[in-house]
C-alpha cells in the first residue's frame, strides 16, 4: 500500500473569462464506470455547452488516467486538467470543465491556462484528502482502565468504535509507521492489561488543512 491523495467532496465552481463562461466540477471516483456516468449526467444535463472537457485519474500511482479535450485544440483543455491533478497528487478523481463560448477567441495559451484554472480551482473547492496506509487494531481491556486509555486512542487514531460488553473492545485504524508506538503507548497505560491485536490493512482518511 502507498499513500495518495484524492478530493473529499464533488464541488461546483463557475467563472466568465472574456465573455466565455467556464463551470469546473470534481468529484471523488471509485470506478472508471462511475466516471462515465458522471460524465453522461454533466453531458446530458450541458448539451447546448460548447464543450465538455474532462481529465480522470484512478489508482494511488494513477494507472489509469483519461482525457478529452472535447473539441477544443488538441492539448488544450483535457491534458492540462489532467496535469493539474498530478501536480496536486490527487488521483480518484474525475475534474470536468463545460465552456460556454463567448465569441472571443483565447488563443492555445489562453485556453490551456482557462482549463487548468477551472480544474484547479474545482479540486481546491472539493477540498484534499490523504489516504494513509494503515492497520486496523483491536484493543480489550476492562472498564477499569478505559478511562486511561480512551483519550489518547482518540487523538492518535481514526474510525474508531468503541463495543461496551463484558470488557470493552475498542476498533480503530492507525497510521502503519505508527503502529509500533501506539501499541506500546496502550500497554504502559494500561499495565500491560490490554489485550493488542493487529488486524487487516486499510487506508485512514485525513483532511488537508486549509483545503
Amino acid at each position: 500500500m502507498r499513500p495518495y491523495k484524492t478530493v473529499k467532496h464533488a464541488s461546483r465552481i463557475e467563472f466568465t473569462l472574456n465573455k466565455s463562461r467556464f463551470i469546473g466540477r470534481c468529484f471523488p471516483l471509485n470506478s472508471e464506470e462511475e466516471a462515465l456516468r458522471l460524465l453522461a449526467d454533466i453531458k446530458k444535463e450541458h448539451w447546448d455547452a460548447t464543450h465538455n472537457c474532462y481529465a480522470y485519474a484512478l489508482g494511488p500511482g494513477f494507472e489509469t488516467a483519461r482525457f478529452s479535450d472535447d473539441g477544443e485544440p488538441g492539448g488544450t483543455a483535457g491534458l492540462p486538467m489532467l496535469e493539474v491533478l498530478k501536480s496536486r497528487g490527487v488521483t480518484d478523481a474525475l475534474a470536468v470543465a463545460t465552456r460556454y463560448f463567448g465569441g472571443v477567441l483565447l488563443g492555445a495559451g489562453g485556453l490551456v491556462r482557462a482549463y487548468s484554472r477551472t480544474a484547479s480551482e474545482a479540486v481546491c473547492a472539493a477540498g484534499i484528502v490523504h489516504m494513509r496506509p494503515a492497520r486496523r487494531v483491536e484493543i480489550r481491556l476492562d472498564y477499569a482502565r478505559y478511562g486511561a486509555v480512551e483519550g489518547y486512542v482518540r487523538q492518535n487514531a481514526g474510525e474508531v468504535h468503541c463495543e461496551f460488553a463484558e470488557n470493552v473492545g475498542v476498533s480503530a485504524l492507525v497510521r502503519q509507521e505508527r503502529v509500533e508506538t501506539f501499541f506500546k503507548e496502550i500497554a504502559e497505560r494500561t499495565d500491560g492489561r490490554a489485550l493488542l491485536t493487529l488486524l487487516g490493512e486499510a487506508y485512514l482518511r485525513e483532511e488537508e488543512q486549509g483545503d
